[in-house]
């Protein structure tokens, strides 16, 4: 028999099945400052980041139970940068277009434009499985760094601090990892 060892987030976890209030100080304790990073990154707003932020504990609070998430922070990654792209889209909704530092403009060239059809969320999903089909090809440094910059929205200099890249050389490399993305995609029938 194998003793599993409790972590916070196991205990964070159970808080939330128990219906206990304590469960979102105990989140916002051990995973706020990182939940508010990943949406700053993203919407470079203190005000809307933080409302993400408080809208991510509503969501953990409305979605524990029935789910129980592998690992609390993916979990809440996950729903924070949905919160923050949905904010960013609203908040850009007249300019169509992303801010040219941004990493949704970096993915746009190898990403299908999404035609507002009905069978755009069938597609979507298909899409989703491409994608993780996609990143789990890439060696470990391309995964980190596709990961780093286009899920956690992490600047370039951040990444080639983090893995002692100069910028320019990273630079080069998520272009290149931006360019097999859209050569996969076109492969599988997708128009970019």
């Amino acid at each position: 028999m194998t003793d599993k060892t409790v972590t916070p987030d196991d205990v964070i976890i159970e808080l939330y099945f128990a219906r206990d209030e304590r469960a979102i100080v105990e989140t916002a304790n051990a995973h706020g400052a990182y939940c508010f990073g990943v949406a700053m990154r993203i919407l470079k707003n203190h005000m809307d980041s933080e409302e993400c932020v408080n809208d991510t504990w509503l969501k953990a609070w409305n979605t524990i139970p029935p789910e129980r998430p592998g690992v609390l922070r993916t979990y809440l990654a996950h729903i924070i940068r949905n919160l923050a792209l949905s904010c960013y889209r609203r908040n850009h909704a007249e300019k169509r277009s992303h801010a040219p530092d941004s990493p949704l403009h970096e993915l746009s060239e190898c990403l299908p434009d999404p035609d507002g059809s009905p069978a755009e969320a069938a597609t979507a999903a298909e899409l989703r499985q491409a994608l993780n089909a996609f990143v789990a090809g890439l060696d470990e440094l391309d995964r980190k760094l596709f990961v780093g910059r286009y899920f956690h929205s992490y600047t370039p200099r951040q990444l080639s601090n983090a893995y002692g890249m100069r910028e320019n050389a990273l630079n080069q490399r998520l272009f290149r990892i931006r360019e097999r993305l859209r050569r996969y995609l076109t492969e599988r029938g997708y128009r970019v």
